[in-house]
């Protein structure tokens, strides 16, 4: 039976590639955003290009909410396109970065990242959990930021921190379900994440590739390729886990 995906944020960046990478390992995908609906629609017609289903759907991750009248959407969605009633993977990728001084940052942005980052991600998978199928995935979009540290971070890389202790506490939960959680880590990134910093400047990026293994920073495809590795039939023996996809950074 084909394999059904739902992946937030997946109209650029690291969302993107999911997607697509999934879809080129078989999977029929369901796409959200937040704005730039044309995004989104973009990402969807180069899904079944490649032969997949793909379905579009608008979601604030930030808007608890929205996520019941959301997971309803998607319920007619897996009605209408599928003849099913569950899908097999969740990703938890939606999100924002905030660059600011632990003295300066506010309470609001303060917020705004945990809102999206950990309150979204836990009753969003709350919401969608009756619609996930026993033996199915969960992979929550972290940063190697957890590990290793980087000026003006701390809100973000904090509320991350929290989204993998709630990935070990969903594997150890869902396990009687076959339900494998896991939580990818990327490092430094070329993506228009946080203003497309890295991606804009090539200082940056060499001040980061000489402190990464491999000499370079990430890009899209490298996370999605690995998001979709952990995501693959073969692995779903891994569970509980922070898998780091830096390309060796800061060892």
């Amino acid at each position: 039976m084909t394999r059904i995906a739902l992946v937030t944020g997946a109209n650029r960046g690291l969302g993107r590639s999911t997607a697509l990478h999934l879809a080129e390992d078989g999977a029929d995908v369901i796409l959200t955003y937040r704005s730039h609906p044309e995004e989104a629609e973009a990402v969807a017609a180069e899904v079944r290009k490649l032969g997949r289903t793909a379905l579009v759907l608008r979601l604030d991750a930030g808007d608890v909410s929205a996520f019941p009248a959301f997971t309803d959407r998607v319920r007619a969605g897996l009605d209408e396109h599928w003849g099913r009633d569950t899908l097999d993977i969740l990703v938890n990728n939606a999100g924002h970065g905030v660059q600011a001084p632990f003295a300066e940052t506010t309470e609001e942005q303060f917020d705004g990242l945990l809102d999206v980052h950990l309150k979204g991600v836990f009753f969003l998978t709350q919401a969608l959990l009756p619609l996930i199928a026993d033996g199915g995935r969960i992979l929550n979009v972290s940063t190697g930021l957890t590990r290793f540290i980087a000026a003006e971070t701390s809100a973000y890389a904090a509320a991350k921190g929290a989204v993998e202790v709630l990935t070990r506490y969903l594997a150890k939960e869902l396990g009687p379900r076959r339900i494998a959680v896991n939580a990818l880590a990327p490092g430094a990134t070329a993506t228009d994440f946080g203003g497309a910093h890295i991606r804009n400047s090539q200082q940056a990026q060499q001040a980061l590739g000489a402190v990464t293994a491999m000499g370079r920073v990430g890009e899209a495809e490298d996370i999605g390729a690995a998001a979709a590795a952990l995501l693959a039939e073969g692995t779903a023996w891994v569970t509980g886990q922070r898998i780091e996809a830096s390309g060796g950074m800061m060892l």
